[in-house]
C-alpha cells in the first residue's frame, strides 16, 4: 500500500537533490544543478502517476506518519492534484532555465539548493493531509524564498523587498497558525478532509467564523494583497528564475488556501465579501498601475499584483472552482513571461516601426461595449445562463470588458480591417473559452470543491459594485487615448507610475524598512 504516500515522492526527490548541490563541492556546480533537473522531472512523473491514481481510486487521503494528529499525511483530491502537476511542471521549467541562466554564479549551488528546497516546501504544502503539515510547509516556503530574494545581499533594493516580505510572511504565518490551532481544538482533530466535512454542518460557531477570519488575512498576506503589495514589485533584484518561481505556487498559495478550505469559508459569508472588496480593489489597483510601467520585469510584477488581487477576487465570490483555473491559467503564461522577458525585450527593439496609431472614437468605444455584451449574451444562452450561479455570470461580463478594449481597437477608424476581423475572432473565442473552462472546471472539482451558493443580498451588492467599478475602469482605459494628451493625464501617469505611492506609505508604517549600510 505504497500508493497513498505517492506524492511525497516529488517532494522527497526534490529535497534530496537540495542536499546535495548544498554540500557539493563548488568547483562543480553543473553537477548539482543537472541531478536538480533530474529531479524536477521525476517530481512531475510523480505527480502524473499521482492523477491516474485519482482517476482510478477516486479522493483519499493517506494515512498519517506521526503521532497526535502531528505529522506527514497526503491529500489526493482534484485540488492538490492540480497544484501538484502545476508546481512541479513550472518547478521543472524553472529549474532548468536556472541551470544556464546561473551557469558560472559563484553561488550557482547554493541557488540550485534553495530553489529545489523552496519547490520540495510547496509541493509539501499543496499535498498537505493535516493542519501540521499544511502550516509547516507555509513558513517553510517563506523562510526559504527570503533566502532567494537575498541571493545578491549587497543590494539595497533585494534587502528592502526581502525586509518587507519578511513582515508580510511572519504576519501571515501568525494567521494561519492561529486559524490553525482553533480549527484544531475546535473539531478535535488535525485531519483537512475531516474539518471541511464537519464544517459544513458548523456555519455561525463561533470559532469557524474567527478561523475563517484568520484565513482571510493569511491569504491576503501571502498574496500581496493591497496594501501589502510593495514586496512583489520590488523583487526585480533577484535572479529572474526566482521572478518564474514565485508563480509556480508560491505567490498563489494564499489563492491555494482559501480553496483548500472553502467549506470554512462559505460559513463567514461577512469575510467572503471582504476578501472580494479586498481582492477587487487590489486587481483594479495592480491593472492600471500596470500600465505605466516602463520597465517589463516591473510591469510584470504588477500584473502579477492585478492578477492576485482578481483571484482572491473570485474566492470572494465563493468561485473556487474558477480561482483554481485562475491559478493554473495565470501561474502558467506568467512564468513564461518572465522567463521570456529579455528575449521579448530584444526582439521588440529589433523590429520597432513607427506607423499609425488607431485611436478608437467615443462611439466606437460605445459599439465595442454593447458588441462584447451582446456577444457575451448570445454565446452564454448557447451554454445555458440558468444552469450558472450569478456570481460566475457576473465574473464572465467582467472579463468580457477586457474584449470589449480589444473590439474598440479594432473598430478604430485608422484600423486595418484585418484587425476588426481578428478582434472579433478573439472575442468569441474569448467568451467561448470562458463558459467551457468554466464547466470543466466545475466538473473537475465537484467532488473536492462545494458549489456555489445563490446569491444573498450581501452577494448581490458584491456583484453590482464589481460590475459598476470594473467596467468603469474599462470604459476609461478604452478612452485613454482621446484624453491622454490633457496635462492632466501626464501628471496622473506619474502618480500612478509610482503606485500612488502607497508603498512608500506602507513603508513610512513599518519603520522606514529601508536597507542601511553599517557604519
Amino acid at each position: 500500500m505504497w500508493t497513498p504516500f505517492l506524492p511525497f515522492a516529488a517532494p522527497a526527490v526534490l529535497a534530496l537533490a537540495a542536499l546535495v548541490a548544498a554540500i557539493a563541492p563548488r568547483q562543480h556546480p553543473r553537477v548539482p544543478a543537472l541531478l536538480a533537473e533530474a529531479a524536477a522531472a521525476i517530481a512531475f512523473l510523480a505527480g502524473l502517476v499521482t492523477a491516474w491514481q485519482l482517476i482510478q481510486n477516486g479522493p483519499s487521503t493517506s494515512q498519517l506518519i506521526g503521532i497526535a494528529g502531528i505529522g506527514l499525511s497526503a491529500r489526493i483530491d482534484a485540488v492538490s492534484v492540480t497544484m501538484l502537476l502545476l508546481v512541479s511542471f513550472v518547478g521543472w521549467i524553472v529549474v532548468r532555465y536556472a541551470a544556464t541562466y546561473l551557469d558560472g554564479e559563484p553561488g550557482q549551488g547554493r541557488f540550485t539548493a534553495l530553489l529545489t528546497a523552496t519547490l520540495a516546501a510547496v509541493l509539501l504544502l499543496v499535498s498537505a493531509g493535516n493542519l501540521v503539515q499544511l502550516a509547516a510547509a507555509w513558513i517553510a516556503t517563506s523562510l526559504l524564498l527570503h533566502k532567494l530574494l537575498l541571493f545578491y545581499p549587497d543590494r539595497i533594493a533585494a534587502q528592502r523587498a526581502a525586509r518587507k516580505k519578511f513582515v508580510a510572511a511572519r504576519a501571515g504565518d501568525i494567521a494561519l497558525a492561529g486559524a490553525a490551532a482553533l480549527l484544531a481544538y475546535g473539531f478535535a482533530t488535525t485531519d483537512i478532509a475531516s474539518i471541511l466535512d464537519l464544517s459544513r454542518s458548523s456555519a455561525g460557531e463561533p470559532f469557524v467564523i474567527a478561523a475563517a477570519v484568520l484565513l482571510a488575512i493569511a491569504a491576503i498576506f501571502k498574496s500581496a494583497q493591497f496594501p501589502m503589495h510593495g514586496w512583489l514589485t520590488e523583487v526585480m533584484e533577484a535572479p529572474t528564475p526566482v521572478s518564474a518561481l514565485l508563480h509556480a505556487g508560491v505567490i498563489n498559495a494564499g489563492g491555494f488556501l482559501l480553496i483548500r478550505f472553502a467549506d470554512v469559508m462559505l460559513a463567514a459569508p461577512g469575510v467572503l465579501a471582504a476578501l472580494a472588496l479586498v481582492g477587487g480593489f487590489t486587481a483594479l489597483f495592480g491593472g492600471v498601475v500596470m500600465l505605466t510601467q516602463p520597465a517589463v520585469k516591473t510591469s510584470l510584477a504588477w500584473s502579477t499584483v492585478a492578477q492576485m488581487g482578481f483571484m482572491i477576487f473570485q474566492c470572494g465570490l465563493a468561485l473556487f472552482p474558477l480561482a483554481l483555473l485562475h491559478i493554473v491559467a495565470h501561474s502558467l503564461y506568467k512564468a513564461h513571461a518572465f522567463l521570456a522577458s529579455g528575449s521579448a525585450v530584444e526582439l521588440i527593439a529589433a523590429n520597432r516601426r513607427p506607423g499609425p496609431v488607431a485611436v478608437p472614437s467615443g462611439m466606437a468605444i460605445v459599439k465595442a461595449f454593447a458588441i462584447a455584451l451582446a456577444m457575451y449574451a448570445l454565446i452564454g444562452a448557447g451554454f445555458g445562463f440558468s444552469e450558472k450561479s450569478p456570481q460566475a455570470v457576473a465574473l464572465g461580463a467582467i472579463l468580457i470588458f477586457g474584449v470589449a478594449y480589444l473590439i474598440a481597437q479594432g473598430l478604430a477608424d485608422a484600423a486595418p480591417r484585418e484587425l476588426t476581423l481578428r478582434t472579433a475572432i478573439y472575442s468569441a473565442a474569448a467568451a467561448v473559452g470562458y463558459f467551457a473552462l468554466q464547466a470543466a472546471a466545475v466538473a473537475l472539482t465537484a467532488d473536492a470543491l462545494p458549489a456555489t451558493p445563490g446569491a444573498g443580498p450581501l452577494d448581490w451588492a458584491m456583484i453590482v459594485t464589481a460590475l459598476l467599478t470594473f467596467g468603469f475602469v474599462a470604459i476609461v482605459q478604452s478612452a485613454f487615448p482621446l484624453w491622454s494628451g490633457h496635462p492632466a493625464a501626464a501628471s496622473l501617469r506619474v502618480h500612478l507610475s509610482n503606485g500612488l505611492y502607497a508603498n512608500a506609505i506602507v513603508d513610512r508604517i513599518l519603520g522606514n524598512w529601508s536597507a542601511r549600510k553599517p557604519a
